[in-house]
């Protein structure tokens, strides 16, 4: 696919935090989640995704209204990873920042001059503007690390960012706080699957399943998606 024309966009840049402590085991086990993930994106989403380096992505979401549920699908997919094995970390104790934050997100909201998936290629305001954000809190080969924030929306748009920061910072703290299991249902249900399906995939009971969703704040987070569905198909 080939877009010529300068569009409205949404472009969703991450990198894996504490990546640079993986063993070779542990980058091919989020490099090989990473792909599986992409695809499925791809399919629900029609979002456009590329890795680099096996740690960092980006992905165009199309239908910038789309662009929160995809982020927040990315980040509880993320933090779903097992990583139990502490053999995936050259430093044990940057597992658990791994465990607490999996990767750190910006929304980027805005044109995109050029973008052709057969040659890969994105160009334009959304992209500068996210990969930006991520760049200036990047972790890459810091000693110590110090997490504030893992999800940001930024635009050109000054109402866009002012009405979506706070919202946006109370879900990273919810999403921060929730368990591996938590977040693989709430992974599943952002991709449109209901709670007896879960229960089926995932083969624990349709109760359990509801008691995930309630304490990792499902009804909160549906409703900020749909809102902010609702402003960026008004803009």
């Amino acid at each position: 696919m080939y877009e010529k024309s300068i569009m409205i966009k949404a472009v969703i840049s991450g990198d894996i935090v504490a990546s640079t402590s993986l063993t070779g085991e542990g980058r091919e086990l989020i490099e090989d989640s990473l792909q599986d993930l992409m695809e499925e994106l791809g399919v629900k989403f029609n979002t456009f995704s590329r890795i680099i380096k096996g740690d960092y992505l980006e992905c165009v979401v199309p239908d910038p209204e789309n662009a929160l549920l995809v982020a927040i699908a990315i980040k509880s997919f993320v933090k779903s990873i097992p990583v139990e094995n502490t053999s995936l970390y050259k430093i044990n104790k940057r597992v658990k920042l791994f465990k607490t934050y999996g990767i750190r997100l910006a929304i980027g909201y805005g044109t995109l001059s050029r973008f052709d998936t057969e040659k890969g290629i994105i160009d334009g305001e959304a992209i500068y503007l996210s990969g930006r954000k991520i760049n200036k809190f990047s972790t890459y080969k810091k000693e110590r690390i110090v997490i504030k924030n893992t999800m940001y929306f930024v635009s050109n748009d000054l109402y866009l960012n002012e009405t979506f920061e706070p919202i946006i910072g109370l879900l990273d703290v919810l999403i921060n706080k929730a368990t591996s299991k938590q977040c693989k249902v709430l992974y599943l249900k952002l991709m449109n699957n209901n709670e007896h399906s879960i229960a089926t995939l995932l083969g624990i009971k349709q109760s359990v399943v509801n008691q995930h969703s309630t304490s990792v704040g499902w009804n909160a987070i549906e409703r900020t998606v749909m809102y902010f569905n609702a402003l960026i198909k008004k803009q």
